[in-house]
């Protein structure tokens, strides 16, 4: 397959690239992505104690947090294929306007005279379409080479970084000092303001000639957005489904402590919001460190398997940690190994299934992986609360620890195979 490819075409649309060169769009990709992390860690640092100053109680907020999960796991694919059809350009700006749509609903809700809990709900709608993640991950990988993939899609981990330290701080901050309507019309104007410089910056396509053949071979009918056969036939290609099945089940775990972390540290850790904005400033800073630097050297001295089940390995010790932590002194004493764990799986995985599709079916693949946290969303929510209502804290721990030991145990019998290119 490296033989039909030339390097110096690699990652070429075939239109013009618009007022940007290459370069310029991808500095732009990753600012774009780092402005939709801080509103979105913003969100999420305001929304539980709006939801507690509304009256709902955990159960109810895990309703809330159920209906986001469910709508952006149903509209995850469908936006990956929409981007894949449409473009970079009308993705990002789809997804900017959907969130300015959202923190516009957010902010009604926070008015006195305005039936707060039902805007709150009705805010979740918009989340369908609200994917800034994958339709940046597509114009990195189509315009990223095969071998600099990891390290390019790693390079999002300072996006994400800044977001959550940034994003945390802002929503911590701005609820103490100027009240909890602030934060959402602080994010109503950011997204608005990327919505505007998506539309005039990022190029309509990002794909080679190549994949414009693929998707829309002369004289064929033009598959639909909502095909959803052509969704789910990526996931029977060779190798595909055992690395996706990997990305879900590993990451389960921990993507149920994630949900339930606003609650934890506002019962079992005892932080008030400015206090967990600071631990998620730790978590981003960790995060900007270890997926924007350390997993692009050590994806250049192994392989995408080997830091695959080092990724698994780390989840089932840390797991193990959790169980046994106690406070939150603890608890930042095994975020760092966390973050490994889940910036290693979600960035290899990336990289392996974006090899094993054709260049014109990234877009769609990377909508199936950003519904896996959705996924998680959507079983999440009561799941969670059932377990930690019943058994505490450290049930996460001994979940994860558990559910990993059995991948690590399946990976060591049966290694993943490894795609070196796409499928042309």
């Amino acid at each position: 397959m490296r033989g039909v490819r030339a390097p110096s075409n690699q990652g070429q649309p075939s239109s013009k690239m618009g007022v940007l060169h290459r370069p310029g769009v991808l500095l732009l990709t990753y600012v774009l992505a780092a402005l939709e992390f801080t509103c979105l860690f913003m969100q999420f640092s305001t929304v539980p104690y709006l939801a507690r100053r509304l009256g709902l109680d955990s159960f109810a907020f895990g309703y809330l947090q159920t209906i986001f999960g469910v709508l952006q796991l149903l509209g995850g694919p469908v936006f990956g294929r929409f981007a894949d059809q449409r473009g970079a350009r009308a993705a990002f700006t789809l997804s900017f306007l959907a969130a300015s749509a959202l923190f516009l609903l957010l902010a009604a809700a926070c008015s006195p005279g305005l039936p707060g809990v039902a805007l709150l709900f009705i805010s979740r709608l918009p989340s369908a379409l609200l994917h800034t993640l994958p339709a940046a991950q597509m114009v990195i990988t189509d315009l990223s080479p095969p071998e600099e993939r990891p390290a390019a899609l790693g390079r999002l981990g300072f996006c994400f970084g800044v977001g959550i330290i940034f994003g945390s701080l802002l929503g911590g901050t701005l609820s103490t000092t100027c009240g909890i309507q602030c934060p959402p019309l602080v994010g109503l104007t950011a997204n608005l303001l990327g919505a505007i410089l998506s539309f005039i910056f990022i190029p309509a396509n990002t794909k080679g000639a190549s994949a414009d053949t693929q998707a829309a071979p002369p004289g064929g009918p033009k598959a639909s957005v909502f095909d959803l056969k052509a969704i789910t036939r990526l996931l029977l290609l060779p190798g595909v489904l055992p690395i996706f099945l990997i990305k879900v089940i590993s990451g389960f775990p921990s993507g149920l402590f994630q949900i339930m972390f606003s609650i934890i540290a506002m019962d079992f850790f005892q932080l008030e919001a400015a206090q967990t904005g600071y631990l998620m400033s730790y978590f981003g800073v960790l995060q900007m460190v270890i997926q924007g630097l350390v997993i692009g050297r050590l994806s250049n001295h192994f392989s995408e398997g080997a830091l695959l089940q080092a990724s698994v390995l780390a989840f089932a010790v840390t797991g193990l940690a959790m169980a046994l932590m106690s406070n939150v002194f603890h608890f930042c004493l095994v975020v760092p190994g966390l973050v490994f764990s889940l910036c290693t799986l979600n960035v290899v995985t990336d990289s392996m299934l974006t090899k094993a599709v054709s260049a014109s079916d990234t877009g769609t693949m990377l909508g199936l992986c950003a519904s896996v946290q959705p996924l998680t969303r959507t079983m999440g929510p009561t799941l969670g609360s059932l377990l930690y209502h019943s058994f505490g804290v450290a049930v996460f721990g001994h979940l994860q620890a558990a559910v990993n030991l059995l991948v690590l145990l399946a990976l060591w019998r049966k290694p993943v195979p490894e795609k070196r290119d796409k499928l042309q």
